[in-house]
């Protein structure tokens, strides 16, 4: 829209930025528990150098910890106001902390230190209106928050060939497809889910399971499917990259997911843009873009009722059809870069003139 956008990111081992104005701060490559990800080293002359003789507007904080530091401490030095977004509910990641700090007080400092992070910031973006109610619960009191989702690249999902998707693991035209893309871990609750998904399998020999991801959880998974003898009905096909995840989804008739740790749910919008009707436990974060009897159906943490679900939408064409064209509506009306880019940039407006004392 005409703005310049500077992106400051941990280095990641094997990949190239093609876009000049992303920055990598040096960082440590890990993997645990079956996920690789890079933890930061927040300082580095080099970036000092490059933040030093730039003119920006506005910093935008996308953690409260390492990075966000720098963001904090390079909106103060440019006076500049700092907006952060409140991405995760972090005490459902506690269970990724050292084994030497107690889970509590792992869920207890993470979420006291993003609410301190979060009452210093000059605005606060949280993902879904759900998600502002609960940090409000745990603490934040800055006076300026706004649910922003972030926004689908449309461009992404573009020309998606589900056909292919089905053709290779032999799914038929009369079969019903379940799809789930998610990393396989315990705060998005997959043993529920896939314990749920088998019970309708049992009942409907007519419906398969595709679940693609990969996680500490994943073999365990894959032990439980081999032991009910459902190794030819769910299909386990690893990690799926942003470049083919749109052909998953098109080969889809519905998208299921367990999980209660969700901000928003990326996965969620972008499942419902490719017109998948969505059964999930209601949930924060979910239970924003699923609107119950309307795109998809939202449920309990029970596994007769999630299994329950997933026959009514199985069994109902007419059902499915209805929810399909509403997931694609809402989507479109909602999730979108474009939107949800104007919605943005309201904040960044609104917190610059906040700064200036024009409001």
């Amino acid at each position: 829209m005409g703005h310049t956008v500077y992106v400051f990111a941990p280095a990641f081992k094997g990949h190239i930025d093609e876009n000049p104005n992303v920055h990598r701060f040096p960082s440590i490559d890990l993997t645990f528990r079956g996920i690789r990800f890079p933890i930061v080293i927040p300082f580095s002359y080099r970036m000092d150098r490059i933040l030093e003789k730039m003119e920006i507007d506005v910093i935008h904080a996308q953690h409260p910890n390492l990075l966000g530091w720098q963001a904090r401490r390079w909106a103060k030095k440019k006076n500049v106001p700092l907006v952060f977004t409140w991405h995760t509910l972090y005490d459902q990641y506690a269970h990724f902390a050292p084994f030497f700090i107690p889970k509590r007080m792992a869920e207890w400092w993470s979420i006291s230190n993003a609410v301190r992070f979060a009452n210093k910031a000059d605005y606060v973006i949280a993902p879904t209106p759900s998600v502002v109610e609960i940090i409000k619960k745990w603490g934040v009191k800055n006076s300026f928050i706004k649910d922003v989702p972030t926004g689908i690249n449309e461009d992404v999902f573009l020309d998606a060939d589900g056909q292919s998707i089905r053709k290779r693991y032999g799914i038929s035209e009369d079969e019903i497809l379940l799809i789930l893309v998610s990393r396989f871990t315990s705060e998005k609750n997959v043993e529920f889910l896939l314990n749920s998904v088998i019970l309708a399998l049992k009942q409907n020999s007519k419906i398969k399971f595709l679940a693609g991801g990969d996680g500490n959880l994943l073999d365990s998974l894959k032990n439980l499917v081999e032991k009910e003898e459902l190794a030819d009905r769910i299909i386990f096909p690893g990690f799926i990259g942003n470049n083919i995840k749109k052909n998953y989804y098109a080969a889809g008739d519905m998208f299921v997911f367990a999980s209660k740790s969700e901000t928003q749910g990326m996965i969620i919008s972008e499942a419902l843009y490719m017109g998948l009707p969505v059964v999930a436990l209601s949930a924060p974060g979910v239970k924003d873009a699923v609107a119950n009897q309307v795109n998809g159906l939202l449920v309990d943490e029970n596994e007769e009722d999630f299994t329950a679900a997933i026959m009514r939408l199985a069994e109902d064409d007419e059902l499915r059809k209805r929810f399909s064209q509403n997931a694609k509506r809402v989507a479109r009306e909602n999730y979108t870069a474009a939107i949800c880019t104007i919605k943005m940039l309201e904040v960044y407006t609104k917190s610059i003139k906040q700064m200036n004392h024009e409001v």
